[in-house]
């Protein structure tokens, strides 16, 4: 398990809004009380959506956990398709060696994962279904080769019914490496306030 905290030297607390915002609120965020804390959750295979993630956490805060399976997928391109082909058509569960010990201490969940078979992968089902997520703010984001969310948001309010579900953010693969803008304006629209590094420090 790797969980990286934002220590309170390097960043400013975090500031937003949780839930839908009306578009003339969307620059003016109120103040998260101390009790609202943020998790970037992320599965990534080859490495692109573990960037995205920690782009997410630098602007949004809060802690940047990876979510792994106990059985790696191939890193063969075809093999890994053909694996979570199967394991969509079976609506499975895959494993998961590392697992959030505390939960319970956030209130924001950012939950990035790669586009599979037009869907969410399955490790992402399996984390969502782990936790009691009931009145938590889940903010799914994706990286892709060209389908964009695809069905992964709606699959995102099945299994989190009790959730508020935020708008989603799906950035190309190729463009992960220039995403911090979009990023920074997609939080800004969800009407939390971005982050930012003292200028000072």
């Amino acid at each position: 398990m790797k969980i990286i905290a934002i220590t309170a030297a390097a960043f400013f607390f975090f500031l937003g809004c949780v839930g839908c915002v009306a578009q003339n609120r969307q620059n003016e965020p109120s103040s998260l009380t101390g009790d609202n804390t943020v998790l970037v959750a992320y599965f990534s295979r080859t490495g692109n959506t573990e960037r995205l993630a920690k782009t997410v956490r630098e602007l949004a805060g809060g802690d940047l956990f990876e979510i792994v399976p106990v059985n790696p997928y191939p890193s063969d391109y075809n093999a890994c398709l053909a694996r979570a082909s199967q394991e969509l058509s079976q609506n499975s569960r895959p494993p998961l060696s590392t697992h959030v010990e505390n939960m319970d201490a956030y209130n924001i969940i950012f939950i990035g994962y790669p586009i599979w078979c037009g869907n969410t992968p399955m490790v992402i089902r399996s984390f969502l279904e782990e936790y009691d997520l009931e009145g938590k703010t889940i903010v799914p984001f994706c990286t892709h080769g060209g389908s964009g969310l695809s069905d992964s948001v709606t699959a995102v309010r099945i299994l989190c019914p009790g959730s508020t579900i935020l708008d989603g953010l799906a950035v190309s693969v190729s463009n992960v490496g220039g995403a911090r803008n979009t990023v920074a304006n997609w939080i800004k629209e969800l009407g939390l306030y971005k982050i930012r590094r003292s200028e000072n420090k």
